[in-house]
């Protein structure tokens, strides 16, 4: 076998917040990259390109860039490709995407939180793909960094995964990502590593121990598709690893579908990503992350191959779904409405606004090409259709970046979605990592009790923080994030990875109220508003146009409530309707998608438009409501 010692290929994972996105950034800057003026003037986290990425914090698409290291001993350039995976359980799809593209992993730990779920799930990827691991303590200058106990917890975690004697023998590198500096020496506890100021000591330790890219001379073409892009010239992008042979810009290949079926396609145009931008290239051989076009309907996972010796390699497999919602056309009152829904002044607002079947079909389809772990089902209805994904956030995530492409949909409570073991019903289950103050345990305890929490670990590393692990159901999670909020006082930090699937729990409460149905249409009034505030919480300003049907707030009670938030102060011949009272509105709760999504009992569904985001009844008429639930009631 052959080796090219000018390239190496890795990939950062790690649990989400833990520095990935900033290290490459640190990476691309201390390799030259950039030009030293622009370099001055670059965006943190410079990967976390999406809209959605910025604003949550959080990365979403594994994204792949390259940089060109200059050895300090004058040795020739070798290139680094490097894929910055996204941190979130939610995303794992694009973990394991991008595990499939490299030959050695960094894990990066946090060094005052130490290994998390998310440490957890993406380590055992590796350690299944058998590649090497660099372990990375990052934020070593924290002031609560525990570097020593974290580093033993990283072998635990690694022998728990039941790691063999040469996967548990890693180097380990201290760093402050946010500094860029990195070390092989262990710091001070709460320090940056003082015997560097440069990434240096990562950097060679990338090129000694991440294996170069092995091939035979001898063997055919054969590329395999990890990720799909678009560009408004060239059409769909593949972005796809060499494995064996050589790609060249305008060669004809086989293109080896999922279902086993060929086709002989010409690559009109060969990428090479150098930085953040892809430059044109004539060849790409084994071992490059190269990006190609000309090829319209190729998928993750296929094949580009010799033709005249045509191998197939594996596809690309990923965990199964455990969350699915119903997605469907907006069947409210207010439908193409606008903000207010005050008619045609509104309707403007957003151009091309898509209400139709037709057109969120498509958007679900066009959404499966790109997105591995995502799963669209048909229904009963010709307007609705089952998503399943890995959790809520990646729902309501595909969710978001629909409503600002214009589409206006009505979205079901969130559902598991279960199996059928051995004649009987199993759930998904998550792993659990919570760490809050001492005084907020017992509030998350019980909190957990109430969703069939099982405990299974407990430590206290005596600095007032407790860390509890507990084996939850999934659905016992749906909602679990405003409580857990509200119950330690904003203080708490909770993390969830699934764990598999256990025979059914049983039935779960997780929402004690009710909630306030509006009873007519109209617009809210500051007069209904404030008789109404003493009976639950509310969701809407005055002004806001609601209809029947429409949730305007939280019951202080289990049921629910059918009011008149519309009604109107009456003119007297004591008192003019423009003279209120004084007595002051409580604002509002204002309700996020995710926090809406979690708000739903199982007769409810949110109404998403560009604009707003309203809950509802599935019934609207209060009378047909009425009846279901003596009919439920008899039976």
């Amino acid at each position: 076998m052959a080796t090219r010692h000018d390239i190496r290929n890795v990939a950062i994972v790690a649990h989400v917040d833990h520095g990935k996105t900033t290290l490459v950034d640190a990476m691309l800057k201390q390799a030259g990259a950039f030009a030293a003026h622009a370099a001055e003037s670059l965006d943190d986290r410079m990967m976390d390109s999406n809209d959605l990425e910025r604003e949550k914090g959080i990365t979403i698409l594994a994204k792949n860039t390259a940089v060109k290291y200059h050895p300090k001993d004058g040795g020739d350039v070798i290139t680094i490709n490097i894929i910055d995976t996204p941190g979130h359980a939610d995303f794992g799809g694009e973990v394991e995407r991008g595990l499939s593209m490299v030959d050695a992993v960094v894990l990066l730990v946090d060094a005052s939180e130490g290994p998390l779920p998310q440490t957890r799930f993406v380590l055992r990827k590796a350690l299944q793909a058998r590649l090497p691991v660099i372990l990375c303590i990052n934020k070593t200058d924290r002031p609560d960094s525990r570097i020593d106990e974290v580093v033993n917890e990283a072998y635990d975690l690694f022998l728990d995964l039941d790691a063999d004697e040469e996967q548990i023998e890693f180097p380990i590198v201290y760093a402050c990502a946010r500094d860029g500096v990195a070390s092989l020496t262990k710091p001070e506890n709460g320090t940056v590593p003082a015997d560097s100021d440069s990434l240096e000591p990562f950097f060679s330790t990338i090129l000694s121990h991440v294996p170069a890219p092995s091939y035979d001379e001898e063997a055919p073409l054969q590329a395999h598709v990890t990720n799909l892009d678009a560009d408004n010239f060239l059409g769909r992008i593949a972005l796809l690893r060499v494995e064996q042979g050589e790609l060249r810009k305008g060669q004809t290949v086989t293109w080896i579908k999922r279902d086993g079926t060929m086709s002989n396609v010409r690559i009109t145009e060969l990428l090479m990503t150098e930085a953040l931008t892809r430059k044109p290239a004539e060849k790409a051989g084994p071992g490059d992350i190269c990006a190609v076009a000309g090829i319209p309907d190729i998928m993750i996972g296929e094949t580009l191959a010799d033709p005249e010796n045509p191998i197939a390699l594996p596809l690309i497999t990923v965990d199964e779904p455990a969350i699915s919602m119903t997605i469907g056309t907006n069947t409210s009152p207010m439908v193409g409405r606008g903000a207010t829904g005050k008619g045609a002044d509104n309707k403007a607002v957003v151009k091309d606004r898509k209400v139709t079947a037709r057109q969120v079909k498509d958007r679900l389809d066009r959404e499966l090409i790109g997105n591995v772990s995502l799963r669209v089902l048909d229904t009963e209805r010709p307007d609705a259709w089952e998503v399943q994904g890995r959790g809520e956030l990646a729902l309501a995530i595909l969710v978001e970046q629909m409503r600002r492409e214009g589409f206006e949909l009505t979205i079901g409570k969130p559902q598991v979605v279960t199996q059928v073991i051995d004649g009987k019903v199993h759930e998904p289950v998550e792993r659990m990592t919570i760490d809050v103050p001492e005084e907020h345990m017992g509030a998350v305890t019980q909190l957990m009790g109430v969703r069939k929490g099982r405990m299974d670990n407990m430590s206290n590393h005596g600095s007032g923080w407790v860390r509890l692990e507990f084996v939850v159901p999934s659905r016992g999670l749906i909602g679990f994030r405003t409580e857990f909020l509200t119950g330690t006082r904003g203080t708490g930090i909770a993390h969830s990875i699934h764990e598999g699937h256990e025979p059914w729990f049983g039935t779960l409460t997780t929402r004690n109220n009710g909630s306030l149905v509006a009873d007519r249409s109209g617009a809210v009034t500051a007069f209904a508003m404030t008789n109404l505030q003493e009976r639950g919480v509310l969701f809407t300003e005055p002004g806001t146009e609601v209809y029947e049907g429409m949730i305007v707030g939280e019951n202080s009670r289990a049921d629910d409530m059918d009011v008149n938030i519309t009604k109107e102060k009456k003119l007297t011949n004591m008192r003019s309707a423009a003279a209120d009272s004084f007595e002051a509105i409580v604002p509002p709760r204002k309700l996020s998608l995710e926090q809406s999504l979690e708000f739903c009992r199982d007769d409810e569904c949110v109404e998403v438009t560009p604009e707003a985001v309203r809950i509802r009844k599935v019934n609207l008429d209060a009378r047909e409501r009425g009846r279901a639930a003596s009919r439920a009631k008899h039976n």
